[in-house]
This record gives C-alpha cells, sequence and structure tokens, in this order.
C-alpha cells in the first residue's frame, strides 16, 4: 500500500474512535440527567422551571426540552412553621450570599440640609405713614441703606390740619391762663379740658415732645412738622420725596433692624418628622466663604406646597455685623435631635411590597421566616422597629429577594394544597349527605 491508502484509513480510525467516544459520553450524561439523586422524601408534584403555577402529577419536559423540577414533602417541622418559611441548605445559603444582622438598641440621629432664603424679620420692621395730609418740606434722611437711631429726624412735613390744630391748642392756653380763677368751677374745668383735648389730638398727630413744649412755653406756631423714626434700623425704602403730597395711605418710609434676621427653608415631608421648633441650625453662604453662622429654627408653617411637596420653616439669625442681607441664598444644615434607645436594623433588609414592610428572620441556622414590621425614623443606612421584632432577632440583609420569592411559591403552594383538601372534604360531606338521603328514602320506602 502507498503512503496515501495509509493515511485514509488512519483517518477513518480516529473519526470512529471519537464518534464512539462522543455517544458513549452523551448517553452517561443522560443517564445522570433521568435518574434523580435518591431521597427518603416523598415527591408532591413535579413544577415548570419557567413557571412556577405550572405543574405536574408526573415527570415532563417543557416545550424548550428543560425537565421539571421535583417538589418534594418537607419534614414536620417545617409544616409547624408559619406560612411563607423556607428552608435552604448551608452550601446553597452561601452560594447565594446570605448576610445577616441582629436588630439591636443604637442611637439614631439626622442631619436635615436645605436651601434658605435670608429675609427681614417681620418682628422688626417699620412702615412710617404720616397721619395727615400735607406736603413734603424737606428730607433729613434721603439715601436709602442708611442707619438711623431711635428719634432721629426724617423729614418735616406742612400740613394746614396741623396748623389749625396748634392754633387751637394756643387760644386754648391763652383761654385756660384766663380763666384759671374763675369763682364758677364749671368754667375752670371746661378750660381745662379744651387744653387737654387739643394736645391730645396734636399727639395723635405725632407731634414730637420738643415742639409741644415749644408751643406751650412759647406760643409759637410752626407750619411744619417734624417726623421722627420710633425705632433703630436702616432705611430700606423711601416713598415720597421733597414737595410731593401725601397722605395717611402713603407709605413714607420703610425701616428694617437687620440685626437679626429671618431664613426661610423648603424641607421634604420625609424629614418633617425629624425637625422641631428649639433644633440648632448651621447656615453657610457662598457671599460670605469660610463663615459658619449659628441660629436655631423657630417655626414650623401649618401647610404644605402644593407643587414641590415641601415644608417651610422659618430659621432665627444674630446678624451684628450686618453681613446677611435680604434675598441671599444659604445653605443650611438643621442638626435634628436625635432618637435614643431605637431598636434598629439595616435599611437593606427591609422588602417594600405596597403597602406592606417586610423582613425574613433567622428561626435556626438554613431556615427563614417572612415577619411583617412597622417602620419608624430612618437615618445612616439603619430604620428603627416599631413593631414586629425585638431585641437580638437576625434578619437578613442580603440575597433576601430571592429567599422571597421562594417564600412566595411556597405559600402559594400551601394554599393550592389547602384549597385542594378543603374541596375533598366538601365533596366527602356532599357525598356523606347523599347517602343519608338515600338511605332514608329506602328505609320510608
Amino acid at each position: 500500500m502507498n503512503k496515501l491508502t495509509l493515511f485514509i484509513i488512519a483517518l477513518l480510525i480516529l473519526l470512529s474512535g471519537l464518534s464512539g467516544g462522543y455517544w458513549l459520553a452523551n448517553n452517561h450524561s443522560n443517564q445522570m440527567i433521568e435518574q434523580p439523586a435518591a431521597t427518603s422524601k416523598k415527591i408532591l408534584f413535579y413544577r415548570s422551571p419557567m413557571n412556577a403555577e405550572v405543574t405536574s402529577d408526573a415527570p415532563m419536559k417543557g416545550p424548550m426540552g428543560m425537565d421539571y423540577i421535583p417538589v418534594y414533602e418537607e419534614d414536620e417541622s417545617t409544616h409547624k412553621a408559619p406560612p411563607g418559611s423556607v428552608k435552604i441548605d448551608g452550601i446553597t445559603t452561601q452560594n447565594i450570599g446570605v448576610r445577616t444582622a441582629a436588630a439591636h438598641y443604637a442611637t439614631l440621629s439626622h442631619k436635615v440640609r436645605a436651601v434658605g432664603r435670608v429675609a427681614y424679620n417681620e418682628e422688626r420692621m417699620l412702615h412710617l405713614h404720616p397721619k395727615t395730609e400735607g406736603w413734603i418740606e424737606s428730607l433729613t434722611v434721603n439715601k436709602t441703606g442708611q442707619w438711623v437711631e431711635k428719634n432721629t429726624d426724617l423729614l418735616s412735613i406742612y400740613s394746614p390740619q396741623l396748623l389749625i390744630t396748634q392754633q387751637e391748642y394756643v387760644l386754648a392756653l391763652k383761654n385756660f391762663n384766663a380763666l384759671k380763677n374763675s369763682p364758677i368751677a364749671d368754667i375752670r374745668r371746661g378750660a381745662k379740658e379744651l387744653v387737654q383735648s387739643t394736645l391730645e389730638r396734636l399727639k395723635l398727630l405725632d407731634v414730637p415732645e420738643h415742639q409741644l413744649h415749644e408751643l406751650k412755653s412759647k406760643h409759637k406756631i410752626r407750619k411744619s412738622l417734624h417726623i421722627h423714626t420710633p425705632k433703630e434700623g436702616v432705611v430700606m425704602k423711601i416713598g415720597a420725596r421733597e414737595g410731593q403730597f401725601v397722605t395717611p395711605a402713603t407709605e413714607i418710609y420703610m425701616i428694617a433692624d437687620l440685626r437679626e434676621i429671618w431664613v426661610y427653608a423648603d424641607i421634604y415631608e420625609y424629614e418633617l418628622p425629624w425637625v422641631k421648633e428649639g433644633d440648632t441650625v448651621e447656615m453657610q453662604l457662598v457671599g460670605i466663604p469660610g463663615k459658619t453662622f449659628t441660629g436655631y429654627l423657630t417655626y414650623i408653617y401649618p401647610y404644605a406646597d402644593a407643587k414641590t411637596r415641601t415644608i417651610k420653616v422659618r430659621l432665627v439669625f444674630d446678624n451684628p455685623d450686618l453681613l446677611l442681607k435680604p434675598d441671599m441664598f444659604a445653605e443650611v444644615t438643621i442638626h435634628a435631635n436625635a432618637q435614643d434607645n431605637a431598636l434598629v436594623i439595616p435599611e437593606e433588609a427591609v422588602i417594600r411590597s405596597g403597602t406592606r414592610q417586610q423582613v425574613f428572620i433567622v428561626r435556626e441556622p438554613g431556615k427563614f421566616e417572612p415577619r411583617l414590621v412597622t417602620l419608624g425614623l430612618a437615618s445612616g443606612g439603619k430604620v428603627s422597629i416599631l413593631k414586629g421584632l425585638k431585641v437580638g432577632d437576625r434578619v437578613v440583609t442580603s440575597a433576601q429577594f430571592l429567599i422571597d420569592s421562594e417564600s412566595k411559591l411556597r405559600e402559594a403552594t400551601a394554599k393550592m394544597f389547602a384549597n385542594e383538601n378543603q374541596t375533598k372534604e366538601i365533596n366527602a360531606s356532599h357525598a356523606t349527605e347523599q347517602t343519608q338521603m338515600n338511605h332514608s328514602e329506602m328505609t320510608h320506602d
């Protein structure tokens, strides 16, 4: 034989060996799959690996060729466990990465961060209006931003009503001086009351004390009335100028004391349980770098914003150097009071589904039980438990969603068998009743 013939024969032998080995390996693998491991537990039914609701009483394959998974009868201890309890062997527990943590007492603290807006202290604002009609003759304070002390002369106003009232007061004084020694008591009393009434009208028109003293001592009538500021502060607005006619409706000055200011901040609804009046607040501003202002929360408004779903709070800060200016934006941090002795667990242990909050607790190694809990405040990755757990209970913190899926499957299976048993009992009861009725009819015949 030549070399070509030997090469062809060797190639055929090699292909035959490979084909035989593949057939033997595949046949051995199929035998391993078709022969499940021996177990002492009773197989209840088989369920589809793709849809747990699809079951079969006998072994079968799904549309994609996958074998149905056998579901075994659980031992007695599992039947006594609450519905939804899951038992997982140690190897599977390790493979899916189950981790647990114990419920324990701890102190929960929280910082509420928000954006604030600097505003005037409404209790330290003054809106100044004249008490009578007239014309502005001169402005002593004519620039906004000026600081004015109490009783500072602001402006002078000419008012015909004021002029007439001054004349009446002077006439009343002269009349009283002429009649104060009258033998008739009613005349003396009437002259005195006339002086008092005209003096009261001048006071109500905000005539300053030094002008009243001069009018009383010298009987000198002034054409213009000087208006003084009743409080100290910064002139924020001037509403009239020289020569302008003003009425009591005219706001001639707005003065604000900025040595104490308010800051408004908006907090979200879920942060509302943390804050309360009196909490310490820190504030920082871009326009004043490197400086932290400390104040406190004074008021929580009793309504929420319909668009942003936030609640406005009012903060108070001292501002002796007038660094804080109205309408500046700031970053505020509210230091909420800590909640002591709170029963807490890691927040990731909670499974939130609809209106329920659930955790899985470890009954014993490899056995997990679902437990409904009532949650409290949450902070720093921890959440307080108001109801459902006690100190020392261990909860699953990872892979709990895999356990939850198996738990729901087992709970659904238990309900299915319970319904089947109930149906059998009802059918048996109906059969017994029918037998009794037939027996009664035969006896009657």
